[in-house]
């Protein structure tokens, strides 16, 4: 099979880099992939990993008539069997050119929603089981379960975090606590802040703590201010922003603790560190066995108070538990390194979504259903953009459309109470084996 992968942007983040990934692993498996994006910063690892690339403009519209036109071409010229979009534009360029192209669409959300106007009859997948069941809700026909994919062998508790540590100045007997995503408004800059205000009444109270913000964005002043009065309360240098690093694996390697959420949580995993998820509205929860059910259901992030209360305190109380226990650390540490070995292996992943692809080849979307969906998607677009507009001129609109605190919150509202910000039942060694069976095309 012939793919064209597209990807939303080529900026250093989870979900793009899970789309290069996939599509490495997909071309592993026996098929031709091709990667269509903007220039970009991961466009290199595109060419490291011996992926053909082609180009398209920045600053395009969303959707883009110019792409939609340009992936027809190369569906012709280049006999392309099917298109992948990663995320609601690349999904919509995709599927406007099927008035003209037969190729099947496939879509890949990793958002913590799924864009409303997005067409109904696009096989999807989605990274957490409750974004999977509201869209289904929603009247999505096909939705697989295809949680953030982790490559194990990559990284893993081989890696060395040493030179990384020594080059930064942490010391050896310094814990460091490490917090490697984009610096953005929406869904980080809480978290970021609640850390840096948490990790110097740590320091203050005698714990040999330091955090390290790895990553770069809008939010980076922000940032940057509060780490300054912090450091400066201290005394000494408590927190330490490194800027974006094309390859953060030595950063995730010399950590002790990592503090995230979505695929930084589970690349921490992966190299076998605690973890601590982090999320909006004061939730801040300990990775356990006991709290593992919650986040394999709603995903690595969560909305409100946990078991430890809300906001720095939370946070606090979690790190304090990790900083006084070695033993608890190195144990929890190899449970989340299990966890992703027996659920979140990118050869697992390819798996799952090389099955999408032969079931939506397989599978000819009648003409009625994609002139519904062309009108539902046209109508619920135009509507997203005069209501963004509005937003705009009350100075109330989020960057992402689909990581807004509201759509976020309706998502978790679709388990139960006791789902959303408390742990079910705990996970055994067995269940994680038994987790390999998941939803599959329905």
């Amino acid at each position: 099979m012939r793919v064209l992968t597209y990807p939303h942007t080529m900026e250093v983040g989870g979900a793009q880099l899970n789309a290069i990934q996939l599509a490495g692993a997909i071309r592993d498996r026996g098929h031709d992939v091709i990667v269509l994006s903007e220039a970009g910063p991961l466009v290199d690892r595109v060419r490291a990993m011996d992926l053909e690339h082609i180009e398209i403009p920045r600053g395009r519209r969303q959707p883009s008539a110019t792409v939609a036109r340009t992936i027809v071409r190369l569906i012709r010229r280049r006999n392309i069997d099917l298109v992948h979009g990663h995320e609601w534009p690349p999904i919509l360029d995709a599927f406007l050119g099927q008035a003209v192209h037969r190729a099947p669409v496939v879509g890949t959300v990793m958002s913590m929603s799924v864009a409303s106007w997005l067409p109904r009859s696009v096989p999807l997948t989605v990274g957490t089981a409750l974004i999977r069941q509201a869209a289904i809700a929603a009247g999505h026909r096909h939705v697989t379960l295809l949680e953030p994919p982790v490559d194990t062998g990559a990284d893993s508790p081989s890696v060395d975090g040493e030179a990384f540590r020594s080059s930064r100045g942490v010391g050896r007997h310094e814990i460091l606590v490490a917090m490697i995503c984009r610096l953005v408004p929406d869904l980080k800059l809480e978290g970021l802040l609640t850390a840096c205000e948490a990790i110097p009444q740590l320091a203050a109270a005698g714990h040999k703590v330091r955090l390290m913000i790895v990553g770069d964005g809008r939010a980076r002043d922000q940032i940057a201010s509060q780490a300054a009065n912090a450091n400066s309360a201290v005394g000494r240098e408590v927190i330490v922003l490194t800027g974006e690093l094309a390859d953060p694996a030595p950063a995730y390697a010399a950590a002790d603790i990592i503090v995230g959420q979505g695929g930084s949580a589970l690349r921490g995993m992966a190299f076998a560190k605690p973890l601590i998820v982090i999320g909006e509205n004061g939730f801040s929860e300990l990775l356990t066995p006991a709290s593992a059910p919650m986040f394999l259901r709603q995903g690595w992030y969560g909305l409100g108070p946990g078991s430890l209360g809300s906001g720095a305190p939370a946070l606090r109380r979690a790190l304090e538990s990790l900083l006084n226990s070695a033993e608890q650390r190195r144990e929890l540490g190899l449970f989340g390194r299990q966890l992703t070995e027996e659920r979140f292996s990118l050869n697992q992943a390819a798996r799952t979504l090389e099955d999408v692809y032969f079931a939506a080849s397989g599978h000819v979307v009648p003409l009625e259903h994609r002139v519904g969906d062309f009108a539902q998607s046209t109508m619920g677009l135009i509507g997203n953009k005069l209501r963004r507009r509005y937003q705009r001129w009350l100075g109330t609109a989020s960057a992402d459309d689909c990581n807004a605190r509201e759509l976020v919150a309706s998502v978790l509202r679709g388990g139960t109470a006791g789902e959303q910000n408390v742990a079910a039942a705990p996970v055994s060694p067995a269940q994680l084996r038994q987790n390999r069976d998941r939803p599959r095309l329905s």
